[in-house]
């Protein structure tokens, strides 16, 4: 399935740009753009932006750019440029254009310039202090700077200073002048220029002054000819400055900046920054640790990306904050991986199981479909022989009376295979079972004889010819529904976010499991080979989600 072939819902957002293309706005164009800062791996929150904004341009006929916002090099690298790039097109979605806020930094200097010369901008000398002290509050206007009124000759012989390196980091910054009595704070002439020495990944040392996002993003939209720029809601107080800047330079396009509810899920974080913090101090593996909501920690844990498509397009878009219970992202999740993995047994917890009436070296195999529903998906061969290993929990020696696995004396059926009837438990020295004797019914291969009742089934496999593999037991990272809420987030996380067991058993079939194949371990969960530790002769699964949601119970 493609990343437009999911069912779409309404929202005002396709309201707005059915209206616009019916009114021949844009000369009948939608261009969209995704303009992530490169500061981080992305998370479940972009997967929202990045479906909306490509599937609103498909829908549409029109484009998608992937451009990075790449005006802070400080905290930017190309590790997390090439990490975009990666989870974009995973996602599904290939954009008209690539592009960087960098490849536009003569042209941006060149605007600065035209709002100097137009009496808009003015370099100031007040410290990042003064300029909060002096923007005042939300009840009480701000103070204009004794600089506001500098002459232009003077403003742009400072600006061409800044440029050249004369002056120090912070010493000047270039200032939007507007109007320091707004009620919107954004307007009381914002930063749009500050000197920062610092190494480019793209550009190198050949600039020492860096514009502002505010500044950059309106221009890059309009250079690229958007025509809707969409935003989470957290840029609408920002959208007066948005017009300003395209409005005073005269600019030949002028971009519509529409604002949207911004993924907010519980069991979560997505603050780059304390991502940034799990990753260094080592709470979790790295960015793409299958806890993490990064879409490469998605990846790995074995999520479809469909399912995320799926999840983003049944959430909505809205222009109301609200939180989003995890849950539901599971439930997309096991519904794509219901119709769509692989099946296979695996036993997590094994126990030995000694089949008594069998013939010793004895062994044979059968066909047993990869899934129930889906016959074009095939069959695997499934072995059986003398020794099987169930799971430990499939087997009570006192159990409650609506336990339905084995019991002393007491039958099952072995998935796909024959009923067998427990006669002896092993136990050790210290009274734990060890191993279970049972005679198999050979008239039960398949099917219950007539008048016979079986009503247990249970997974296994052969030891003889079962493979070793670490099962990575993931689940969710924080215990907390809102760890933001907490006066320090990681006191949150989960200590039994992740189980590993090194004596798992799983069929032969998975000798060549590939990271990209998901499976429905039976009985147990959805599982994926773990695409970095995971290869033959040393195989590494990881549970991407529970069979149900068990959580909590």
């Amino acid at each position: 399935m493609s990343a437009t072939d999911s069912p779409v819902s309404s929202n005002f957002i396709r309201h707005i740009i059915a209206e616009d293309l019916a009114a021949a706005k844009n000369n009948g164009r939608v261009a969209t753009r995704f303009p992530p800062e490169p500061n981080g791996y992305l998370h479940i929150g972009h997967a929202k932006s990045i479906c909306l904004n490509f599937t609103l341009a498909a829908e549409n006929n029109g484009t998608c750019n992937l451009r990075f916002d790449d005006t802070n090099p400080e905290k930017e690298s190309v590790e997390y440029m090439e990490s975009i790039e990666r989870d974009v097109a995973w996602l599904g979605f290939q954009w008209a254009g690539k592009y960087h806020a960098s490849d536009y930094f003569e042209t941006l200097y060149d605007y600065a310039v035209q709002l100097i010369m137009q009496g808009q901008a003015y370099v100031d000398s007040s410290t990042p202090e003064q300029m909060r002290l002096d923007r005042g509050t939300l009840t009480e206007p701000g103070k204009p700077s004794p600089d506001r009124d500098r002459p232009i000759e003077e403003n742009l012989d400072l600006f061409q200073r800044m440029r050249a390196g004369e002056f120090a980091d912070g010493q000047y910054v270039l200032r939007a002048k507007i109007d320091m009595a707004s009620p919107n704070i954004n307007m009381r002439d914002p930063a749009i220029y500050r000197i920062r020495r610092a190494h480019h990944h793209r550009t190198g040392d050949a600039w020492c002054i860096y514009p502002m996002y505010d500044y950059t993003h309106c221009l890059s939209d309009m250079l690229e000819g958007i025509t809707h720029s969409i935003c989470t809601l957290e840029f609408e107080d920002h959208r007066p400055l948005y017009d300003w800047v395209l409005d005073e330079l005269k600019t030949p396009c002028h971009p519509q900046q529409i604002e949207f509810a911004r993924l907010q899920l519980e069991y979560t974080i997505v603050s780059k920054r304390k991502l940034l913090q799990l990753v260094t101090e080592k709470h979790v593996t790295g960015w793409d640790d299958p806890r993490m909501p990064t879409i490469s920690g998605l990846r790995r844990a074995g999520v479809p990306p469909e399912a995320i498509r799926d999840f983003c397009e049944r959430i909505g878009v809205t222009k109301k904050n609200s939180w989003i219970e995890m849950s539901f992202l599971e439930t997309c999740i096991r519904d794509n991986l219901n119709d769509n993995a692989l099946r296979a047994m695996a036993v997590l917890r094994p126990l030995p199981v000694v089949i008594t009436n069998w013939e010793d070296g004895k062994s044979e195999t059968y066909q047993i479909a990869n899934h129930p529903q889906k016959p074009e998906m095939g069959s695997r061969e499934v072995a059986f022989g003398k020794v099987i290993l169930i799971e430990q929990d499939d087997f009570m020696e006192n159990p409650p009376k609506d336990f339905k696995r084995l019991v002393p004396g007491g039958e099952v059926r072995l998935r796909g295979s024959y009923v067998i009837k427990c006669e002896e438990v092993i136990k050790d020295a210290a009274g734990n079972v060890v191993e279970l004797r049972c005679s198999y019914d050979p008239a039960t291969l398949g099917k219950n004889p007539e008048g016979r009742k079986v009503k247990g089934v249970i997974h296994w496999v052969s030891e003889q010819h079962a493979l070793p593999a670490e099962i990575r037991l993931y689940d969710r990272l924080f215990s907390h529904p809102n760890p933001d809420t907490l006066d320090n987030f990681l006191d949150g996380i989960n200590p039994d976010s992740l189980e590993v067991l090194t004596d798992a058993r799983v069929e032969a079939s998975l000798a060549n499991a590939t990271p990209d194949t998901r499976y429905q371990f039976e009985r147990t969960g959805y599982f994926c080979a773990d695409s970095v530790d995971s290869k033959p002769g040393k195989l590494v699964f990881n549970r991407t989600v529970t069979l149900r949601d068990s959580w909590g119970k």
